[in-house]
């Protein structure tokens, strides 16, 4: 994409007044310009034909021809950034894997305007995906998913849990940050860890109702347990929880354990759940007995996040650029001298087994 230039938006949704609502978020961004609409799949090819656009916001409910269909022959065809923008409800929700799966950069709500503040945060939602779908890229210029498990150190095995053993302060805490193309990259990772891994605390920017469906499918797919977050829910090892979409996620010490907490509250650094939240509060409440990894996202969220647990004694790991769909929330890291460790993602399992036997103290 020409940088000089806005970044130029194809809108694909049966709805008039959606088109419209889109427009008006997409033209409040000096750097944004739509390009044109589309009622459906078949008038979208028309105007792909006559300017290929930069990104492609697209609906999936539509007449003559569904989203998914639609996404499925772009990226066969014309690999093109698409952000899919649905009313999909949690229970509905199951078609967000397919249409990653598919190639779709992200996912997101359909703006709400029914008051203010939902409207402000739309905006900025939906702005910020098109900025850092521009920026992205596509499935087919991402390394494939390689077998980790096979690179992985023969001597890195954790021994078998005891059962009913208490969690004692000095275990292991594992914080994961990451936004745009961090789906694919989180399961990549938890898809290889073994049952024993150290716990997980993750917050992935992510649309409200998405999260459980989300925890769900990678919990059918983990040897780890995955599931949503709740407020109270204790860090345990081999588990991993997951920030709720619109809500942010806190670790705190709790007598000899961690528990998180969640929590409702403004936008934290264009966010919310909030990488940095999550970083900052494991700063304090873990400090040297967490490890915190920053990965593929737009934006500097967990940048500063990610510092402090440095300074606190953390150990802390960026993805490398290679590796990332949008090397953004990284590099931010990096440059701010937060990463003490840069990693490609395929080295992040084996990372997080060898933290699980490392010893607290000092770094």
């Amino acid at each position: 994409m020409n940088a000089s230039r806005p970044i130029r938006v194809l809108i694909v949704d049966d709805s008039a007044s959606v088109r419209q609502t889109l427009c008006g978020i997409l033209e409040t961004a000096p750097d944004i310009a739509v390009l044109g609409t589309a009622a459906d799949p078949f008038i979208a090819a028309r105007r792909i034909q006559e300017e290929i656009p930069d990104v492609i916001i697209l609906d999936l409910e539509m007449p003559r021809m569904d989203g998914l269909t639609f996404l499925r022959k772009i990226m066969a065809q014309k690999p093109l950034p698409v952000i899919v923008c649905s009313t999909l409800t949690e229970a509905g929700s199951r078609i967000l894997f397919e249409v990653l799966e598919a190639g779709a950069v992200d996912v997101l709500p359909k703006p709400r305007v029914d008051t203010r503040q939902f409207l402000l945060e739309s905006t900025v939602r939906v702005c910020d995906a098109v900025r850092a779908a521009a920026r992205a890229k596509l499935r087919g210029s991402r390394p494939p998913r390689q077998l980790v498990e096979a690179k992985l150190s023969a001597d890195v095995v954790l021994p078998p849990p005891v059962p009913g053993r208490v969690v004692v302060e000095t275990d292991r805490i594992v914080c994961i940050g990451a936004s745009t193309g961090g789906t694919e990259a989180l399961r990549d990772v938890l898809e290889v860890l073994p049952a024993e891994s150290p716990g997980l605390v993750i917050v992935q920017h992510m649309p409200e109702h998405f999260t459980a469906a989300f925890a769900k499918r990678l919990n059918g797919l983990c040897a780890i347990t995955v599931k949503e977050a709740e407020d109270g829910d204790p860090v345990l090892r081999g588990r991993a929880l997951i920030a709720p979409g619109g809500r942010h996620l806190m670790v705190e010490r709790r007598g000899g354990s961690y528990a998180v907490s969640v929590k409702d509250g403004p936008l934290v650094a264009r966010h919310r759940p909030s990488v940095d939240v999550l970083f900052r509060s494991a700063a304090r409440a873990a400090a040297a007995n967490a490890l915190g990894i920053l990965m593929t996202g737009m934006g500097d969220d967990g940048a500063n996040g990610l510092l402090e647990m440095r300074r606190a004694g953390a150990q802390t790991v960026a993805q490398d650029e290679a590796s990332c769909v949008v090397f953004g929330m990284p590099k931010e890291a990096i440059d701010r001298g937060a990463a003490a460790k840069v990693l490609p993602l395929e080295q992040m399992p084996g990372e997080i087994r060898r933290f699980g036997l490392t010893v607290a103290g000092p770094r």
